[in-house]
């Protein structure tokens, strides 16, 4: 069966190949990566941001690779101190960290902006790939949509 193509033309504002409503969601457009600052820079990383407030222990600047040190996109240090990477903790560690990052909203844009175009990877020292906070800051990049830009 054909679908009519008239009811087609009248669901739709514009020629299938032209059509918005298809176009992929800004979320899905993000490259977006994390991944552990003592592991072996690669091509493929592209953008190479440090997230961490402190440089990684043990690892010399040159080792690092980095395009970026995003400081300020951090815990704090007492919300760092009071996590302790504690698994127990972490759902509460995450809104919190979220208020945070709600003052960095120029900042979230502009990663996010860059990862619409080019791989961004975002470094971290953290030991555990699952819980940290790079992961939380991934999926705030990643949330901001252009409607949340104001």
């Amino acid at each position: 069966l054909r679908p009519n193509r008239l009811s087609f033309v009248s669901t739709f504002s514009s020629p299938p190949c032209l059509l918005p409503e298809f176009a992929a969601p800004a979320s899905e457009i993000c490259d977006l990566h994390i991944k552990r600052i003592y592991d072996k820079p690669e091509l493929a990383d592209g953008f190479r941001v440090l997230v961490d407030r402190l440089w990684p222990r043990g690892l010399r600047k040159n080792q690092a690779a980095l395009e970026a040190w995003e400081r300020d996109l951090a815990p704090s240090v007492a919300l760092r101190r009071w996590f302790g990477h504690d698994r127990q903790r972490f759902d509460e560690f995450r809104r919190q960290y979220l208020v945070e990052l709600a003052g960095h909203r120029v900042e979230l844009d502009e990663l996010r902006e860059r990862a619409a175009h080019r791989r961004v990877t975002l470094l971290y020292a953290a030991k555990d790939p699952l819980i940290n906070h790079a992961v939380v800051l991934a999926d705030a990049i990643r949330a901001r949509g252009p409607a949340a830009r104001r």
